[in-house]
Order: structure tokens, then sequence, then C-alpha cells
């Protein structure tokens, strides 16, 4: 992008009053932003109001150190990106939302965006360790499949949904709530290198826009937008996966969940969306199934199933699947404490069993 491009598009988000919805319907009504800025007064102010229209007449005192901000950013690496509206490459998918960016940051493969095949999953920050082992193994079987996983790179659900999308061979994008030269979460940092050298990073925030709680409802929209359908993995019934879910559905996309414990408060946020219509998933295949995702690989790739025990008085059957105390298994079992935390060690190393606070164990199933 010429430098005189990106001026104009910036100046045209930085004037004050204008924002994201003001600039569209600017856009629609004189063209690209350098026509915006050759109009005259009267002109301006059948779109907007007279405040705005002055404003327009002149440049923000910041905008030449916003462009030279970005210019230096997009010199930093050839997989750095600006979209604007106007540009062929903008993803088709958000050009049919009611409520576009104007701007997108990338960072990655651009081709990323358009991938045939894109699943969004959502979840909980702090999912029970059964809800992060169902993200992290979608993700993966999802990945062997060949989708392309869209998440926030928050922590939770998201992290591991795109880690395991990326064991599982496919590319993930990441939409994020800050600048693109800011990595929030900071413990994502080496997990968001790797996203970007593996698929896209993606914000349609401005360079050094931090970590703002308003910001975050907004980025999922994308989310969603950038999706043929949405899998919630865990979310309580006042989550901001819920928010993703609905936008969705409003954009005529599939909304999937996976049921849990009715003990758990992660659970209830997924069981509401099961009464509202969201398709109840028990494994990848079923979403690879229901949106006709072709399949270019072997699906017995999938997971294999954890080992469960020898037989039906095994200590994973006396467990169940919802969150269970030692002495609750000790009644069950019989066993003595100390071969029952033996036992117990073991399979957490192994990864069948999750340690819950509480002192509470909850073993995990396999996607």
């Amino acid at each position: 992008m010429q430098r005189q491009e990106l001026a104009a598009w910036l100046r045209l988000l930085l004037t004050p009053g204008v924002g994201k919805e003001t600039a569209r319907k600017l856009l629609a009504a004189f063209g690209l932003p350098e026509i915006v800025f050759t109009q005259s007064l009267d002109a301006l102010q059948t779109v907007v109001g007279p405040k705005t229209a002055h404003a327009l007449q002149q440049a923000p005192d910041e905008l030449d150190a916003q462009v030279e901000q970005v210019l230096a950013w997009l010199a930093e690496g050839t997989n750095r990106h600006v979209l604007t509206l106007a540009d062929p490459r903008f993803p088709p998918d958000l050009l049919q939302m009611a409520d576009p960016p104007v701007l997108l940051y990338v960072m990655g493969d651009l081709d990323v965006l358009a991938h045939p095949r894109r699943l969004a999953m959502v979840g909980s920050r702090n999912p029970t360790p059964q809800g992060e082992a169902n993200a992290h193994q979608f993700a993966r079987a999802l990945g062997q499949a060949g989708v392309c996983v869209v998440s926030g790179l928050a922590l939770g659900v998201d992290g591991a949904a795109h880690t395991g999308a990326l064991e599982g061979g496919a590319p993930t994008i990441a939409v994020v709530g800050t600048g693109l030269d800011r990595v929030y979460p900071r413990r994502h940092l080496s997990l968001a290198h790797r996203i970007a050298a593996h698929g896209a990073i993606v914000s349609e925030y401005p360079l050094g826009t931090p970590p703002l709680n308003a910001n975050f409802p907004q980025r999922n929209r994308l989310i969603a937008g950038l999706s043929q359908g949405t899998l919630v993995v865990e979310a309580t019934l006042k989550s901001g996966s819920l928010i993703t879910a609905r936008l969705a559905a409003e954009q005529g996309r599939e909304v999937f969940a996976i049921p849990g414990s009715i003990h758990a408060p992660q659970s209830r946020g997924c069981h509401a969306l099961i009464r509202q219509g969201a398709k109840l998933v028990e494994s990848a295949q079923d979403i690879l199934e229901d949106l006709r995702m072709v399949d270019p690989r072997d699906l017995s790739a999938t997971p294999a199933e954890a080992d469960e025990g020898d037989g039906p008085d095994s200590l994973l059957d006396a467990m169940g699947f919802d969150p269970v105390s030692l002495d609750a298994l000790q009644a069950r079992t019989g066993l003595d404490t100390a071969h029952l935390q033996a036992r117990l060690l073991e399979l957490e190393l192994d990864g069948i069993v999750g340690r819950l606070p509480g002192g509470l164990f909850q073993r995990l199933g396999q996607a």
C-alpha cells in the first residue's frame, strides 16, 4: 500500500467524530477516502453533522505519526498486511457483515482468510480440565481433517483450540482485540508466533491498542464472520462465547455446542445454547458431516480413545464423568488411600484424569 493511500484511510478513521459506522457512510456516499476529503462542507453535511464535517476538512495532528508507525510495522516482514474495504484481498465473508471493519491488520498468510473450511472454536477462559481437553482434541481432529480453526488467542479454550489445530497440521486464525504490535495475554507470545507462521493473526484495531475490555465483544463478530460455523466448547451463562454464538446465528452460520456436566457452571452456557437450537456434538465427525466439509485426509487419525481401565470395576468406571472427591472414590472402590492416590497420579500424568480445585478429580474423555 502506498503512503498516500494509507494516509487517507488512517485520516478517515482518526478524524474526531468518525467511527467505523460513519466512515462506511462516507465511503458509500463519496467513494474512496481521498474523494471524501475533496468534498465541500455542504456536501459532507449531507452525511454527517456540522462538527464532524468541519473536522474532516483538516488532518488530525497525530496522522503523520500513525502513518509512520504503520509503515515501519509493515516493513518488518513480508507477512504483514493492511487491508482496506476497497482491497480485493479483503475477506469476502466479512464484506457480507452489517458492520465490517474499515481496516484490517493481518500478520501471516492472507490465503488462510479464504480457506475453504473454517470453523470457530470459542469457550471459557477458565475451563474445566475436560473442557480444555475437549478443545484441544476437537481442534486436533478437525485440523487433521483439513479444517482451519478460528479463535481469539485468549487463555483456556482459545489457546487449546489454536494449539490443537496446529498439531493437527492445519492453519489457524487468531482474531485479537489489541493492536498487532502486542500480544495479549503475554503467556501466548510463543503461540502467537506459531500462528503467524502457520496461519494468520487478525485485528481491526490500530497498532498500539491495549487490551481494553470493550474490544473483545467487538472482535467476536469477526470470529463468527470468518467462520462457516461456531463450536462452543464450554461457557458460563454470561460468557462472551455466547455473544459469538449469537452473532454466528444472526449471520446464518451453524452453531454447535458440547454438552457437559450438569454440575459445572462452565457447561450451563452450552446447555442453554442447545435448548435454543444449537446442535449437540460429541465428536469432530459430527461437525464435519453437518457442514459437509469434505475430508481430504484419513479421519482414522483422530485421537485414540484413552485407556479406560481393565473392566467394569476399574477406577475410571468408578469415577464416572463428573468431578469426584478422594473420599467418594475410596467409598466406591474400596482402595486404600496410598494405592488410590498412586493410581490417580498415574492417570493424571497420562492425561486421563484432571485435578480440580477443592481436592476433586475428573475423568478426561477424548473428542
